[in-house]
């Protein structure tokens, strides 16, 4: 079964606020926008839950359309509109109102599993999908349809994210190793390419606070932090896990504070020497 655990940090370290079970294991989890109360995770039997931790008992709603794993879910960071997007391994993608019961709409055209599904800090009703396909694509909820679709790898794309001061550029993380910048105006090579890991990249993140710089984790153990407009992009590595370094975020309140967590079953909140000196 999977835990949604909610954690408080204070000078102390960290503490439990909130434990919420579910019958199979949770793949992803997204805050609200417009209710710092509330949440929303995807998990293994398709299924998407939504929880408030002001309240003990959960999950306030299910949403069970997907049939297969459900691996990403994505609350629309546009002020105006609840919508929030999830990715699943059966190749489609769902548009979600939470207060409606149902679907808005599914996306087709991906031919792999889906991994990741972000949407563009910048552009209303606009989001990025990468799959098991080797493509990122990218999607208006205006229309069904595909708007570009890039083949961005010659492997399973794990993860995407966008920029949050260039609204044209993406960056992806790949089973090859390698993440790519991929500038939407001109897709038919990267911007950039960072190489260093050495199993396949599991999530990217870029920096809220920084235009160049991002975060990746890795099946290798580590987390390494790039700017990539330097001509030595890798600006340090982190290893301080003992197994798969699976999930990673970087704190929109403090410039310095990054979050990982593992399959050693530990979660790491810690500001790396690179962040805490001036870019």
């Amino acid at each position: 079964c999977g835990t949604l655990l909610i954690l408080d940090q204070n000078e102390s370290g960290l503490r439990v606020f909130r434990s919420f079970e579910w019958n199979d294991g949770l793949f992803d989890v997204t805050w609200s926008e417009n209710n710092e109360h509330v949440l929303v995770t995807c998990s293994g039997d398709g299924s998407l839950q939504l929880w408030d931790t002001a309240k003990a008992a959960g999950p306030l709603q299910v949403y069970k359309e997907h049939t297969q794993e459900v691996y990403s879910v994505d609350w629309s960071q546009t002020r105006g509109e609840q919508l929030m997007v999830s990715g699943s391994w059966d190749q489609t993608i769902k548009l979600w109102d939470p207060t409606v019961g149902k679907s808005l709409c599914t996306f087709r055209g991906h031919e792999s599993v889906i991994y990741s599904t972000i949407w563009s800090p910048h552009i209303p009703g606009c989001f990025a999908s990468a799959s098991g396909d080797q493509t990122l694509r990218i999607w208006d909820v205006k229309s069904t349809g595909v708007r570009i679709v890039v083949p961005a790898h010659q492997a399973e794309i794990l993860s995407c994210d966008w920029c949050k001061y260039n609204e044209n550029l993406l960056v992806t993380g790949a089973v090859d190793c390698s993440l790519r910048g991929w500038d939407l105006r001109n897709v038919r090579q990267p911007v950039f390419e960072l190489l260093g890991h050495t199993y396949a990249i599991r999530r990217v993140k870029f920096s809220p606070f920084h235009a160049s710089v991002l975060a990746s984790c890795s099946y290798d153990f580590s987390v390494r932090f790039w700017n990539f407009s330097n001509p030595d992009p890798l600006l340090e590595t982190v290893e301080h896990h003992t197994e798969f370094t699976c999930g990673l975020d970087l704190s929109l309140q403090s410039p310095t504070q990054v979050a990982d967590c593992a399959w050693d079953e530990t979660i790491k909140i810690y500001d790396p020497i690179c962040l805490a000196m001036p870019a």
